[in-house]
């Protein structure tokens, strides 16, 4: 349990980046360049990450690597890219926050995986708390906003899923750094063709793109699919609440937004839907064959994992 909760430190890191991504992409990065957005948030990660793992695609890993690329990198950060634009910081997040809801139900379609009580119950108990503490804000939405903030949610489920699903044969870090370099040199010619010259990089835009590449991507994908490889998908889809927790936290910091009783009752539940889906550990009783006694052992909790 306790190197659980290392891996659960780690991959938290992943969505606490991300939820601030979103306020930094609305409010720094130009709102008409989805596709070079997307793309310079990609390649340059790819490549950075690329260069510390040292390491080539091999074998099934070329084909996968392109997938995951495709549906992990190009369309959720175009998609997302958008809802953060169209919509309103909180809004964005708050969509983004059924995201355990569909993991669960991904990983049980494509990968087997049945979903526990308690996973599912600390995903409606976090849902209704981000839901409680963001939504009611009574103004109009744009509704290409929420689908693209839908579509990011959906493609990412499955893209994170199947990557939970491929673990052999490349490390966490390899495998992060090639489908990031392969969605962005997707993306690359995409971006030329459809808005022409990359915009200007000088000032606060450039810092804000330093964040998101270096901050919300290569070291918040590093330790979320590193996460996927160490804790149940259900748990880490779980710590993806505190997504869209960052960004109303950064909005009552930042912007000045109001932190009233019904805030702080949502923040709450998204604690407990947290603690809920937290990792367990699994007690393995057996028989010992030399004296006919009960033999017990503490696992992980993790998916295949035997205990000696």
């Amino acid at each position: 349990m306790e190197a659980n909760v290392r891996w659960v430190l780690l991959t938290a890191l992943a969505p606490i980046a991300w939820g601030a991504n979103y306020w930094v992409t609305h409010a720094y990065l130009p709102a008409d360049r989805p596709l070079w957005g997307a793309a310079l948030r990609a390649l340059p990660a790819g490549l950075l990450l690329l260069a510390l793992a040292r390491r080539r695609p091999r074998g099934a890993w070329w084909w996968r690597s392109a997938l995951l690329g495709l549906l992990n990198t190009a369309v959720f950060f175009v998609l997302l890219y958008l809802a953060s634009q169209l919509l309103p910081t909180s809004t964005a997040a708050t969509v983004m926050a059924a995201s355990p809801l569909a993991m669960l139900l991904t990983a049980w379609a494509l990968a087997g995986q049945h979903p526990h009580r308690s996973h599912l119950a600390g995903a409606v108990v976090g849902l209704a708390g981000v839901a409680l503490t963001v939504l009611g804000t009574g103004s109009a939405l744009d509704r290409a906003g929420l689908a693209a903030s839908a579509g990011a949610m959906l493609v990412s489920s499955v893209g994170y899923v199947l990557a939970a699903r491929w673990r052999e044969g490349a490390d966490p870090l390899a495998a992060t750094a090639w489908q990031l370099t392969a969605g962005g040199l997707l993306l690359l010619p995409l971006a030329a063709g459809a808005e022409g010259a990359p915009p200007p990089l000088h000032g606060p835009t450039l810092l804000a793109f330093g964040y998101v590449t270096l901050a919300a991507t290569a070291l918040a994908f590093a330790c979320w699919f590193t996460g996927l490889r160490h804790l149940p998908a259900a748990t880490v889809g779980l710590l993806g609440l505190l997504n869209p927790l960052t960004g109303v936290l950064l909005g009552t910091v930042l912007d000045g937004d109001e932190l009233g009783p019904r805030q702080g009752l949502g923040l709450a539940l998204v604690v407990v839907g947290i603690l809920l889906g937290r990792p367990r550990p699994r007690t393995d009783t057996r028989t010992d064959t030399r004296t006919g006694t009960p033999a017990t052992a503490t696992g992980a909790g993790l998916p295949g994992k035997r205990v000696p």
